[in-house]
């Protein structure tokens, strides 16, 4: 695959991403435009969300049989018109449907990007377009939110928020005139049958975790929510045995085990799960403090975010480099930097509050940023390392389900903390409080990080 064929997949892996943070800046304007209340707010997060993440492993498993080209086709085309649907949605309803059926289009999309990188490529090519993939991934959760904001208060031809949905469509339409010319067509030579049970004892444990989480704060916890948690450990447990019989007796079953008995993955995989629940619950937190605590247009509030994005693409272009000499080592290093960065935000809140400016936000973000850069690329380049050509979709369905569903869980449990702690705590206590629980799960990272295999292949 050329250079042509890389930029075009790495647009369609950010897409997706972008999505998922875009709307959170929009969400106030969704609000006043559609009366949506906060329970049908959090629906447009998570509706996109759950189902994105159920997807995933059944999108790689289909690449892997029906061809990787023609599925990310197929989901880039659904993609662009679910985001069509979401720019004209004349209710909150019709949003959450819309969002829910484009996030099913993104995992057809996704997981056919890892997939084609490992079947196309080899040896220092494919560490290369490994780490722009991880650039790519947490460039676009952070470019999501600055593009929400201009693109709200740009009001482009009066449409408003409904721009951060049909901006997709012309990018869509390019992305599939280049998909057809310079993306190569693979497929897994031994491609296996879909694992019917797996999938939906998967989905059951990821809709009765995250669904509830996310929900219960807005809806006041009914009962469905509890039944609801009550039902997860079953059904992961449910899953966890029927994948491993299915391994054992030879199949292929949708997530097997024996995969996971690759170091690499595993190790990284524990490592991605902290990572994303603090990254994804802070850039939630942040637009909503930016906007609702500091007043904040949405133009400014993206701004403030720029020092973090310009930060993690220059650790991410020294990532691959630093790799080579240090190893895994620059995991660890990345999440002391995040550290350093989380606790100069919480300093400048604690001081400059209610004043606190961009100039005093940029430090904190910047080094954060800087962190997040060297992590998150090398994370994901590790984890891929040793998972045979023949099993990149399946192993490239693993970890994006992983980071997805933990995306997910970010933004409802430190969301739901800060949410909860606001009316009682004021926007500063509720704020430094989350900050310390971020903090907690990056120092979580370092110590997981230093488990790692030490040498990068």
């Amino acid at each position: 695959m050329g250079p042509l064929g890389l930029f075009t997949v790495l647009l369609g892996a950010a897409l997706p991403l972008i999505d998922f943070f875009i709307v959170n800046v929009a969400l106030p304007a969704v609000d006043a435009d559609l009366a949506a209340g906060p329970a049908l707010l959090e629906l447009v997060v998570a509706g996109y969300g759950v189902t994105y993440a159920v997807l995933l492993v059944l999108g790689g498993r289909l690449g892997d049989t029906a061809g990787r080209r023609r599925l990310f086709l197929i989901g880039m085309a659904a993609f662009g018109l679910t985001s069509l649907a979401c720019g004209v949605a004349p209710t909150a309803w019709t949003l959450v449907g819309a969002r829910v059926a484009q996030g099913a289009a993104a995992a057809l999309m996704l997981p056919q990007v890892l997939s084609t990188i490992q079947a196309t490529t080899q040896g220092p090519r494919r560490a290369r377009a490994m780490s722009l993939y991880g650039a790519t991934a947490g460039l676009s959760m952070v470019a999501g939110q600055i593009l929400g904001g201009v693109l709200v208060a740009a009001d482009v031809a009066g449409t408003g928020w409904r721009a951060v949905f049909l901006v997709n469509v012309p990018v869509v339409v390019l992305g599939l005139l280049l998909t057809v010319r310079a993306v190569p067509d693979t497929r897994s030579e031994r491609p296996a049958p879909l694992d019917v049970r797996g999938t939906l004892l998967l989905a059951l444990s990821l809709v009765s975790l995250l669904l509830p989480l996310t929900e219960g704060r807005a809806a006041g916890w009914p009962l469905w929510t509890w039944v609801s948690l009550a039902v997860f450990p079953f059904a992961a447990v449910a899953f966890y045995l029927t994948e491993r019989r299915e391994d054992r007796l030879g199949r292929t079953p949708l997530v097997p085990p024996s995969l996971l008995r690759l170091e690499s993955l595993r190790r990284g995989l524990v490592v991605m799960v902290p990572f994303s629940i603090g990254f994804s619950g802070f850039m939630f937190v942040i637009a909503v403090v930016l906007q609702q605590g500091l007043h904040m247009g949405p133009v400014r509030a993206g701004l403030a975010l720029v020092p973090m994005a310009v930060a993690f693409f220059a650790a991410s272009l020294a990532g691959p480099r630093l790799v080579g000499r240090f190893g895994s080592r620059v995991v660890t290093a990345g999440g002391v930097l995040q550290a350093v960065g989380i606790a100069l935000l919480l300093s400048a809140v604690h001081g400059e509050w209610p004043v606190l400016g961009l100039a005093a936000i940029a430090p904190g973000v910047a080094v954060a940023g800087l962190g997040q850069g060297l992590q998150l690329p090398v994370l994901m380049r590790m984890m891929l390392s040793d998972v045979p050509a023949d099993r990149a979709g399946v192993g490239g369905g693993v970890m994006v389900t992983t980071q997805q569903s933990a995306l997910a869980l970010g933004v409802a449990t430190l969301g739901s903390l800060f949410l909860a702690l606001g009316p009682s705590l004021g926007v500063r206590n509720a704020l430094e409080v989350t900050l310390l629980v971020q903090l907690a799960l990056i120092v979580l990272t370092v110590l997981l990080s230093l488990r790692l295999p030490r040498v990068l292949r």
